[in-house]
């Protein structure tokens, strides 16, 4: 039978912008996205959606009480529903067993238990959260163990490969789709059923069946390959640096061999996200609890990396400031992960302003779409140990570029965005209303160093060292 109505139990950045562009696509199918936040399915029926994402909102508006609808009653949705997406959050554990590394799946099983609950017929249930391998299993064991006697749940795997920024050019135009089931007939069907709700838009070609573990662990490897090829390129930043050589040079030099290629060669204070340190923990959690050693501390190094470039790039410019940023104004331009979205989770912002407050400096953040109230609560350690109090003597949050960095002693850029960029940020006035000598740390390596030079700022770029060809 063809899919008709779908449920997503979770409006957040999977669920949300995937389900809105199935909704966009298949006019045949209804599609009902569920949260029990209110706050968040109101925010989803305004006109300003809870979550930034370029061309998000043209496709809830196009589709939205057509068939797209957002409300917090999940067990009508479960109810109607053929298909049902499981989307909400696996954050890593906190405390208990795998603190630290495994995913918190405390969501993922309260979402299964609601609908072995409420179903009345057979449905299709698909993992889209990421979760660690044979997560599906655990699902399939709740489903059967609390369902109505004659109702059958089949459990696929269909993992999102969203990139923040470019979500929605992603879900349209995907590089492939991984559907993921147990290989008997039933498990067949269901995925071939799934399929067939993405071949609306998607050549078949890129439609990738899988068994349920496979698609489970590609999940986790391919965000791990991405995130260690940061890494990578972040370790030979600091050798550039120390050497003279330009790492923009030696990863354009490296990435035009076809077998390496030139894709997430770009050198900078380190990745965030909610997923690679997120999905790269799960695979080292899976490795040690599969007594693979070895292969747990390869990818944790993949970490490691990326908590030492954020220090480094500290450590640096204390030192530039003449050994102490005490009472000094830092400029932090951008606190999102990255440009064109909101979202902060693991951004490199957080780590390098906590420890410009550890060194008592006066911090000023500028960022075009994040909200005030998070960067504030990024900041801070409510729940453990709040900070709020301290944080707020510390750190400024500004409306504009200009207004962070009037009067500041350095400004540090910490997200591409492109307002940040020398053709569209007057750095004449930038310099004009700072601090002298005025220091200008380039973490994303998106401004021209010599023009900025000329103007007057002592420039540091990660990855470059000033002196390089000088001698």
């Amino acid at each position: 039978m063809p899919v008709r109505n779908i449920c997503c139990i979770g409006a957040g950045y999977v669920g949300g912008p995937t389900c809105s562009v199935i909704a966009y696509k298949c006019h045949d199918i209804k599609v009902t996205i569920v949260d029990l936040n209110q706050a968040r399915i109101d925010a989803w029926n305004s006109d300003n959606l809870p979550i930034y994402e370029p061309g998000l909102d043209e496709i809830v508006f196009e589709r939205r009480g057509k068939n797209l609808f957002f409300t917090t009653d999940v067990d009508g949705a479960i109810q109607e529903a053929d298909l049902i997406f499981v989307s909400v959050n696996t954050p890593t554990k906190k405390s208990g067993m795998g603190a630290g590394m495994a995913a918190d799946l405390a969501y993922v099983e309260g979402a299964t238990r609601r609908i072995a609950e409420v179903a009345k017929s057979s449905k299709i249930v698909v993992e889209k959260s990421t979760v660690p391998c044979r997560t599906a299993q655990s699902m399939r064991t709740i489903l059967e163990a609390n369902s109505t006697p004659g109702i059958h749940f089949d459990i696929c795997s269909n993992p999102e490969f969203l990139a923040e920024g470019t979500a929605i050019k992603d879900l349209l135009n995907p590089d492939r789709v991984l559907i993921g089931a147990l290989q008997t007939p039933e498990g067949i069907a269901a995925q071939k059923a799934l399929a067939e709700v993405y071949t609306h838009w998607v050549p078949a070609d890129r439609v990738i069946t899988t068994n349920l573990w496979s698609s489970e662990l590609s999940k986790l490897a391919a965000n791990a390959l991405l995130a260690q090829r940061i890494s990578s390129i972040n370790a030979l930043s600091a050798i550039c640096e120390a050497t003279g050589a330009d790492v923009d040079e030696v990863a354009y030099a490296c990435g035009r061999d076809s077998r390496i290629g030139s894709k997430f060669l770009k050198a900078s204070v380190g990745f965030g996200g909610s997923c690679f340190q997120k999905d790269i923990l799960n695979l080292v959690y899976l490795s040690e609890q599969l007594h693979l050693p070895e292969v747990a501390a390869y990818w944790k190094q993949v970490v490691i990396m990326n908590e030492y470039q954020k220090k480094r790039f500290v450590r640096h410019i204390i030192s530039t400031l003449f050994n102490t940023i005490t009472n000094k104004k830092i400029a932090v331009l951008g606190f999102a992960f990255k440009k064109d979205t909101g979202d902060t989770r693991e951004a490199a912002a957080i780590t390098l302003i906590k420890d410009f407050i550890q060194e008592h400096a006066r911090v000023a953040v500028y960022d075009p779409k994040v909200d005030h109230e998070q960067i504030f609560r990024d900041l801070s350690e409510p729940g453990v140990i709040d900070t709020r109090k301290e944080v707020e003597k510390h750190v400024t949050i500004c409306a504009s570029a200009y207004e962070a960095c009037h009067d500041a002693d350095a400004v540090v850029l910490v997200t591409e965005w492109d307002e940040f960029r020398d053709t569209a940020l007057d750095y004449q006035k930038v310099y004009d209303n700072m601090h002298k000598p005025a220091f200008l740390f380039d973490g994303r390596l998106i401004l021209d160093a010599a023009k900025l030079r000329q103007i007057g700022f002592k420039v540091s770029v990660i990855g470059k060292n000033e002196l390089a060809g000088t001698a």
